[in-house]
């Protein structure tokens, strides 16, 4: 018996316009994972999302706030299930190993495991966007920690408790990087998975803009820094403002041992404005980092408080559904 038969499972598949595809995503999931209900979470499509869906066999809900992670909050809001296993809704990821990352969740009692892209296919990932995932990877890496070569993927499967602590701020596509640092933020146990990533069926659109979603996901980053390690964001600035400082204090300084005269007074005020504005930098870093860990320790309790991954025997979502 598989370790997945009494467990609540859910796939999740966020949609916009993806009447050409959706209805093989739903048939493939439902043929590989039969216990599992399937729901589709429509984001004001302008096509036949809603009805292809429908009669595939899914379980449709509408969110009208357009954007991605406006469709993530609603999704681990409403859906209750132990195992949560979300795809994008391009059918570019292949549903036949969603039990393999189900049952490595369960088995080692993860929190999310993340299936990586790996394709040969040119037009599946196109050069600019592995390039900015690589990058953007690589940043969040710098900054929070170097546990996901694939942070930008759409197929990731979630333990309950993740789910129900995810606070999801985003609207966007920057979300994926906001449910990336969240586990990290909680040092969460997650892991990656290689899985085969194909290019979009004839006459399927991306909805991904590369330079303006590439900026969102890179403001994102910028703001997660900030709020997540304040300290060491405002200690760069006020680090910076110190240097300066102290750049253009040194010359004054040699002038006035030698004449005992200030001659550039405004430049002396602004030594002094940079010094105190480095200062308040390190002050505001300190306290926001006293109030950070706080919130942080209480996301902590709220995670703590719903079970690890585990066998328990459950009653299947579809008698809830």
């Amino acid at each position: 018996m598989s370790i997945l038969s009494n467990q609540r499972i859910a796939v999740i598949v966020p949609c916009y316009n993806e009447a050409l595809t959706i209805g093989n995503i739903v048939r493939d999931f439902n043929a590989c994972l039969p216990q599992a209900a399937v729901y589709v979470f429509d984001n004001n499509s302008s096509d036949d999302t809603i009805a292809v869906a429908r009669q595939a066999g899914a379980i449709v809900r509408s969110v009208p706030l357009q954007g991605k992670g406006n469709v993530i909050r609603r999704m681990f809001a409403d859906v209750d299930a132990d195992i949560y296993i979300m795809v994008d809704g391009d059918d570019t990821y292949d549903a036949s190993v969603a039990p393999q990352l189900a049952e490595k969740l369960l088995a080692e009692g993860l929190d999310m495991v993340v299936g990586t892209r790996v394709t040969d296919e040119q037009e599946a990932y196109r050069f600019g966007h592995r390039f900015g995932n690589k990058m953007l990877t690589g940043f969040v890496a710098t900054v929070f920690g170097n546990t996901f070569t694939d942070m930008l993927s759409g197929y990731r499967v979630f333990s309950r408790r993740y789910a129900k602590s995810f606070a999801a701020h985003a609207a966007g596509f920057e979300t994926e990087t906001e449910l990336t640092v969240h586990a990290l933020e909680l040092r969460m146990p997650v892991a990656e998975v290689a899985t085969r990533y194909g290019a979009r069926p004839e006459g399927s659109v991306s909805k991904l803009n590369t330079y303006r979603d590439g900026f969102r996901i890179l403001w994102m980053i910028l703001k997660l820094f900030k709020n997540e390690k304040p300290l060491a964001f405002f200690s760069i600035g006020a680090l910076a403002s110190l240097l300066l400082s102290l750049g253009l204090a040194l010359p004054l300084l040699d002038t006035y041992l030698q004449t005992g005269l200030v001659p550039r007074l405004p430049t002396a005020v602004l030594c002094v404005g940079l010094g105190l504005l480095a200062a308040m930098l390190l002050g505001c870093g300190l306290i926001l980092d006293t109030v950070t860990r706080g919130r942080i320790e209480q996301k902590r309790f709220a995670y703590l408080q719903i079970p690890a991954p585990h066998y328990e025997v459950r009653r299947d979502i579809r008698s809830v559904a």
